[in-house]
């Protein structure tokens, strides 16, 4: 982990950036001959003809060309990840998970990712999974790419480089990175790291339109920072492991493929602090949809109704009058799978640890638990900070499937959390 990552502000917007000075040819996207020798090459993450604000594609300047490389064979080397879901009926239960205690050990980040929660079949585009991770080893000589979706990666515990080909982004809890469909990488760690991973086979990611909220608020785009060009000159055997179709195959290169010199577009791989989130809330009574913590959507093709949205409960003043001020008892269309990295969520009194997770499918009611509900009945509303805690949630439009693994290990009282709640009392 010598080389310093260095970073370009802003989100969605055409970087161009190179790691020796005159690599980037000017004028010509693919010249004849591009400068030193190297290939140009053209990473699309939409198709050709979408509208131009929905176009995402870069230019990759590149020491080799991606095409060549053997065939692929069946990758057998992380039996937890890319899990088919359990095909037994599920039934419409509540779910929740302590962080597993059993997940693999001394494995680098690839061999340390477990399915958890899976939606559509790669195939259709649409759909996501959440994945948990953990990681003690460096990639050696090996990288990995998705075909299937993009990659957000949450960190919990321990930090994470992650050496894609565009760049170098250094993660932490609190901090989230993206890699693109396609782009390939490795993580490089220091100690035992854990945390979550959305994987979106969808449309991708975006910023939420604001609406009457107006120019300002929520995720600011110069807050998100895309790695400036880094490449690797290595001609010694690498490894990639790629996933494609909900499968992992395997094959092997003589050389580094992270070895892009230079890029230009808004194809990129890009981190964000989630502490940089603005807040929005109510200042009178009631409080509004959870909508107004939202990071990123990603749409579907119902319009307003997302494929996957990530939405975080940060620390925050809560201020409204004769309200209720947790949230309150609901059932929905979404499905809620929810993660937290540190500290408490407010609706929850306990049994809700870092690390762990839980899934309210499609109309499943949910909401505080009774020792939540009896103090956020009898508070005294005034201004008061919810701090030291950030909790997320990857929300999305199709019902979640748990693996086996997944509900061999969920929490087998999880429904005692709505239990004893009093009757109301009518007048007779």
């Amino acid at each position: 982990m010598s080389d310093q990552p260095r970073y370009m502000s802003g989100f969605g917007g055409h970087f161009e950036t190179e790691a020796i000075e005159g690599a980037l040819p000017k004028g010509r996207n693919s010249p004849q001959k591009p400068p030193f020798g190297l290939y140009a090459e053209q990473l699309s993450g939409s198709a050709f003809t979408m509208p131009r604000s929905e176009n995402r594609r870069s230019w990759l300047y590149r020491m080799r060309p991606t095409a060549d490389h053997r065939p692929f064979a069946r990758y057998d080397g992380a039996p937890l990840f890319a899990a088919s879901a359990d095909e037994a009926p599920l039934a419409p239960n509540r779910l929740r998970w302590d962080p597993p205690a059993d997940l693999p050990e001394g494995t680098d980040f690839v061999d340390g990712l477990v399915t958890m929660l899976t939606t559509r079949d790669p195939s259709d585009l649409e759909g996501v999974a959440v994945h948990l991770y953990r990681a003690s080893k460096t990639m050696e000589r090996r990288v990995f790419v998705d075909s299937d979706g993009e990659l957000l990666v949450i960190p919990q515990q321990g930090a994470l480089r992650l050496v894609t080909e565009l760049g170098l982004l250094e993660l932490e809890p609190g901090k989230v990175g993206l890699v693109p469909r396609g782009v390939k990488f490795r993580v490089e760690v220091e100690g035992d790291a854990r945390g979550y991973v959305a994987e979106n086979y969808g449309a991708p990611f975006r910023l939420p339109e604001l609406g009457p909220i107006g120019s300002n608020g929520l995720a600011n785009p110069r807050d998100f920072e895309a790695p400036a060009a880094w490449f690797e000159d290595s001609d010694h055997p690498t490894e990639v492991v790629q996933k494609s179709l909900g499968h992992l195959w395997t094959t092997t290169l003589d050389h580094s493929p992270l070895d892009v010199v230079a890029w230009h577009g808004n194809y990129a791989p890009w981190r964000y602090d989630l502490s940089r989130f603005n807040v929005i809330n109510t200042v009178s009574f009631d409080h509004p949809d959870p909508s107004i913590f939202t990071v990123l959507t990603s749409p579907s093709n119902v319009p307003g109704r997302a494929n996957a949205d990530f939405v975080i409960f940060p620390p925050r003043w809560m201020v409204a009058e004769d309200t209720f001020r947790p949230p309150w008892f609901h059932r929905n269309l979404m499905s809620e799978a929810m993660g937290l990295i540190h500290g408490a969520y407010d609706a929850k009194a306990e049994g809700f640890a870092p690390g762990g997770l839980s899934l309210h499918n499609i109309m499943s009611g949910h909401g505080p638990d009774l020792e939540s509900w009896q103090k956020a009945s009898e508070a005294a509303l005034e201004p008061t900070k919810i701090a030291g805690t950030m909790a997320f949630m990857v929300e999305t439009c199709w019902p979640y499937r748990p693996t086996r693994f997944a509900l061999d290990r969920a929490q087998d009282d999880y429904d005692q959390a709505w239990a004893g709640f009093p009757k109301a009392k009518l007048p007779r």
